[in-house]
């Protein structure tokens, strides 16, 4: 009994005191479970032994084996086959030692089973119940922790499965992107393309006519050329005749070379040069003007990964209807997700802004503004508490966020929407003449964004909401 009472003092952990499992032996020459170990360490903040607090050389050390040999032997955990394994350490977990049966108390205090002969008087001052009471216990707070575990679990794959739904709606929303930004610069490039040949067609344009003008000037240029040539030719002819047939002739020769000598020298002809600056001058600014006439100017622009499911979005991001489907969209945080709602693309957080918004005939809308952190999953009133300035139209009224009704004399086709942040006013127009509708006044202390709402009424066919181009 000594002999084994020696041996089981040196193959004892100093930490938890049992029989070492995996041993490992720092450089102290001092051994400990590789478990206890690590959790002392971690516990402690430090790489101490326990025992001489001397540091240790190795974060990691490795297991002792020939200690580890000696420990499973001495405890009866001997490589002797799964069954015999499983009995051994069963009857080292749960037997008493001293009286080989099973304890039938619990200690709640220290979290083990006590032998209620030789352990029960070193627990009397703790929470001591009956094994099976303790069991149920802690079955169902396990339970509970593996409800828990398992939410949290599907909460990661729910998430996770957004993730793929993302990536899969990104690769679907590059391809659009990238055909939709090609389909642009192409209409650009062929914009170019043909603004280029029409300049250069004027070019040569001007260089025909001009040339034309030239040719003609140079063929009347040649005519009297070769008419001075005939005059000269008979002159010098006239000299050369005797007296009396010089005497008989030359008055004709005379009046005709005095005749050619009176035309009027000849001039060049002014603007014979192609007019260079026409054609080059400030050329890119003059086109950039002609381009301005055949593209379009949004002042806002739609964010789709805010549009819910059932909304449909132009190419160009400045129109929204309800549709008859729903779409398959990620589950983005983005995304309104409760209402038939979609945000602006940009937010302002200072100065002056206004837009128009062409609602047409549709019956049932909300047009405003609303606040970055305004719930976009749960319940949200159209009202000022949850961060939504609009105008709504329901039924053929129009009504404020505060369901007061607006009245007006006749129905708006259009509306302009304007903001002042740093005042805190938000205000409803008719742009046709200017009519005030509506405002609001509050204080805003975050982001705001275009808001629209576009509920569908019945099977009605309704026309699109959207952003007027106009100055913002």
């Amino acid at each position: 009994m000594a002999e084994r009472a020696l041996f089981k003092k040196i193959l004892s952990c100093h930490v938890c005191s049992e029989t070492f499992r995996d041993p490992v032996s720092l450089s102290c020459n001092h051994s400990f479970c590789s478990s206890c170990l690590q959790k002392f360490w971690e516990r402690t903040k430090n790489k101490n032994c326990p025992i001489c607090k001397r540091k240790s050389s190795k974060d990691d050390p490795d297991v002792n084996f020939n200690l580890k040999e000696l420990a499973d032997s001495f405890a009866g955990r001997q490589k002797t086959g799964s069954f015999e394994r499983q009995k051994a350490e069963k009857k080292l977990t749960v037997m008493c030692s001293k009286h080989e049966e099973e304890p039938k108390l619990f200690c709640v205090d220290e979290q083990r089973a006590v032998c209620p002969v030789c352990d029960f008087s070193l627990h009397q001052s703790h929470k001591v119940v009956p094994v099976e009471e303790a069991v149920s216990d802690l079955k169902e707070q396990l339970k509970s922790d593996l409800k828990s575990l398992q939410d949290k679990r599907n909460k990661y794959k729910q998430v996770e499965e957004t993730y793929n739904d993302v990536i899969q709606h990104s690769k679907k929303q590059l391809l659009s992107t990238e055909r939709q930004i090609r389909a642009e610069f192409n209409k650009l490039q062929q914009f170019l393309k043909e603004e280029e040949e029409s300049r250069l067609a004027a070019l040569r344009e001007e260089e025909e006519q001009k040339g034309r003008t030239i040719s003609r000037e140079m063929k009347m240029i040649e005519e009297q050329i070769s008419s001075l040539s005939d005059s000269i030719s008979a002159v010098e002819e006239e000299l050369q005749k005797h007296s009396v047939p010089f005497l008989s002739s030359y008055k004709d020769t005379q009046s005709r070379a005095r005749a050619q000598s009176s035309v009027s020298d000849p001039q060049l002809v002014s603007g014979a040069l192609i007019d260079v600056a026409k054609h080059l001058g400030n050329l890119s600014f003059r086109v950039w003007e002609k381009m301005k006439e055949k593209v379009h100017f949004s002042p806002l622009i739609l964010d789709p990964n805010t549009a819910n499911c059932w909304l449909y979005l132009s190419h160009d991001l400045t129109s929204v209807r309800c549709g008859d489907t729903k779409q398959q969209l990620p589950d983005n945080p983005e995304r309104n997700t409760k209402y038939a709602t979609v945000f602006g693309s940009e937010g302002f957080s200072s100065g002056k802004h206004s837009w128009e918004v062409e609602v047409g005939d549709h019956p049932r809308w909300n047009v405003g503004l609303v606040k970055e952190s305004a719930d976009r999953r749960g319940e949200r009133f159209a009202s000022s508490k949850c961060g939504v300035w609009c105008l709504l139209h329901h039924s053929g009224k129009y009504t404020n966020g505060a369901d007061q009704t607006v009245t007006l004399k006749k129905s708006l086709q259009r509306i302009r929407v304007q903001l002042d942040y740093d005042r805190g006013e938000v205000s409803f127009y008719d742009p046709k003449d200017m009519t005030h509708i509506y405002t609001y006044r509050d204080t805003f202390t975050e982001k705001l964004f275009p808001y629209f709402t576009v509920v569908k009424a019945g099977d009605a066919t309704t026309s699109d909401i959207k952003i007027c181009q106009t100055d913002i």
